[in-house]
């Protein structure tokens, strides 16, 4: 057995068996906490992050997966992968909940002000759709490129 697979293994079982089992234990706890009247945001926050540290390992394993372990390129593919991926999905999925946002805020409080929560939204699912739309433009020109400059 090779330290790289030592390490893999590790991830693996922390990723898949402990965070888990841990989430489970803080929201327990918050559960507890929560039928006693007392403070649990601690651990329903507690639980949540180790979930996203499970799941980023499983998108690291994914975006990096995709190349053997010896291929030189493996950790371009990974950051290409991982920006496109965030660029296609999430900035679009993000902008639309901004959008439902803003409609629900400019519905329950209508103020034509510079400083308004509503005109924030709608910004921010513009700037979400303008920052998606220029990486893939870039994303075209460089497969489409001719090769580099002349």
């Amino acid at each position: 057995m090779s330290v790289y697979n030592g390490i893999l293994n590790l991830t693996n079982w922390a990723g898949n068996v402990i965070m888990p089992v841990v989430t489970g234990l803080f929201i327990a706890m918050a559960v507890v906490n929560f039928s006693r009247g007392r403070e649990y945001s601690h651990q329903v926050y507690a639980g949540l992050l180790c979930l996203l540290v499970s799941g980023l390992l499983r998108a690291m394993e994914t975006f990096a997966g995709q190349r053997a372990w010896n291929d030189p390129d493996v950790f371009g593919v990974a950051i290409r992968t991982f920006v496109n991926w965030t660029a296609n999905v999430l900035l679009p999925v993000y902008a639309a909940l901004q959008v439902a946002v803003g409609v629900l805020d400019m519905t329950t409080n209508i103020r034509f002000h510079h400083e308004a929560g509503w005109i924030r939204h709608f910004a921010a699912a513009g700037l979400c759709l303008l920052v998606s739309g220029m990486l893939r433009l870039g994303e075209f020109f460089v497969i489409h490129g001719a090769g580099g400059i002349p």
